[in-house]
């Protein structure tokens, strides 16, 4: 035994020659650890149906962890070996304290990845409230490394923040905006990621593709990428198309210009050409019975004097029979062809109505058939669409 104590006590004044047998052993821990431990847990992961364990790998947690036991093997080792070094001591916690905080927000990341994969995700968006946690934990463990390395408590670290309020409220004023506009948007459900959210004071135009703790990410029709501050957007005015997208119906609303100058009564012949087009036939043989009816008792010199059929009545009506018989017109929702204001553009005919397909593309090739037939169609009528006269019309004024 007196022997084997010489011996270490030898071995102890030969301190270069240890610290090199630690580093080795420190080293050795770490490539076993990550390049054969790690690696096989890799392999087992692989293996398993779940996607979860993935997420480790992933997001780095594992790799992270690797660096603690070859960290705590060194800070051991060099105390039995080498002997206390203050300043070497305080250093190789600080280095532990702070790869345990990193693997610590790699575990956060796993968590928020895992909520993201999950079907809740849709609901609440849960990415803000990880990151200032994340921050306040880098905050505290910011402390705690300081109060390692100047060997004074955390606790009277602290005490000394206090007088920093102002300062640090002023140093995070857009954090703690963003965080409480982050607890906004979720508390009133106000979008989330895939809403289609509008904000021309932004140049923003497009789905929500991210909501972090500062920015909010918006990626436009034309692929380009807006980035609004979290707090900012909700202190402005924004408009979310969900709504839109919820109630299975988006609107359409054109107005054709008429001609007033192809405004009249109907003739017999045209309200014999009426009669022919099929889905407003009923409506043409009611009216007719009805205007009938009505104008026994009236002077027949002038047809002024009764009620009669006028061209823009009846395309009015054949608008309405057209879009009812339209299989990809909502008919629950709100349905209206109605006359506007004359303009100087002429008599605009509104539709307002709703498509049950709120796929833009859909709902725009929807609306483009309804306008190329309804403009077509005009001429059944005897009406004119209105347009302001272009180059070949003066000329033609000019021939004349």
């Amino acid at each position: 035994m007196e022997i084997l104590n010489h011996y270490i006590l030898d071995i102890k004044e030969q301190k270069y020659i240890l610290l090199a047998i630690t580093l080795f052993i420190s080293f050795f821990s770490y490539v076993l650890i990550r390049y054969v431990v790690l690696k096989a847990i890799s392999r087992l992961f692989e293996k398993t149906s779940t996607k979860l364990d993935d997420i480790l790998i992933e997001t780095g947690f594992l790799n992270r962890t690797s660096y603690i036991v070859p960290l705590i093997i060194l800070y051991n080792l060099f105390n039995s070996f080498i002997g206390s070094y203050l300043i070497i001591n305080r250093l190789l916690l600080s280095l532990i304290t702070i790869v345990i905080i990193l693997s610590f927000n790699s575990l956060l990341n796993v968590f928020n990845d895992i909520y993201n994969r999950s079907k809740y995700s849709n609901n609440i968006n849960l990415k803000s409230y990880f990151q200032i946690l994340r921050l306040i934990i880098n905050l505290l463990s910011i402390i705690v490394v300081i109060s390692i390395i100047s060997g004074q408590s955390p606790l009277y670290l602290l005490s000394g923040l206090g007088a920093l309020t102002a300062v640090l409220m002023l140093i995070f004023k857009d954090t703690i905006l963003s965080f409480v506009s982050s607890i906004q948007i979720n508390s009133n459900d106000l979008f989330k990621i895939g809403d289609w959210v509008e904000a021309p004071q932004f140049g923003a135009d497009g789905d929500v593709i991210d909501i972090a703790l500062h920015t909010i990410k918006i990626q436009n029709w034309d692929k380009t990428i807006s980035i609004i501050p979290t707090h900012k957007l909700i202190d402005s005015s924004f408009k979310n198309w969900r709504g839109m997208s919820d109630s299975g119906g988006r609107r359409i609303k054109r107005s054709i210009n008429i001609d007033m100058n192809s405004i009249k009564f109907c003739n017999d012949e045209l309200i014999n050409n009426f009669k022919s087009i099929t889905i407003i036939s009923e409506y043409i043989d009611r009216k007719l019975s009805n205007l009938k009816e009505h104008n026994e008792s009236v002077n027949k010199e002038s047809i002024i004097n009764g009620r009669a059929l006028t061209n823009i009545g009846t395309y009015r009506a054949y608008i309405k029979a057209y879009l009812r018989n339209n299989k990809d017109i909502h008919k629950d929702m709100t349905f209206l062809v109605r006359q506007l204001s004359p303009t100087s553009n002429g008599l605009p005919i509104q539709i307002y109505v709703f498509s049950k397909n709120t796929n833009w593309i859909d709902y725009e090739e929807i609306q483009s058939d309804i306008f190329d037939h309804l403009i077509s169609a005009l001429h059944q009528f005897d009406l004119k669409i209105y347009q302001q006269p272009s180059g070949n019309d003066l000329l033609k004024i000019g021939k004349n």
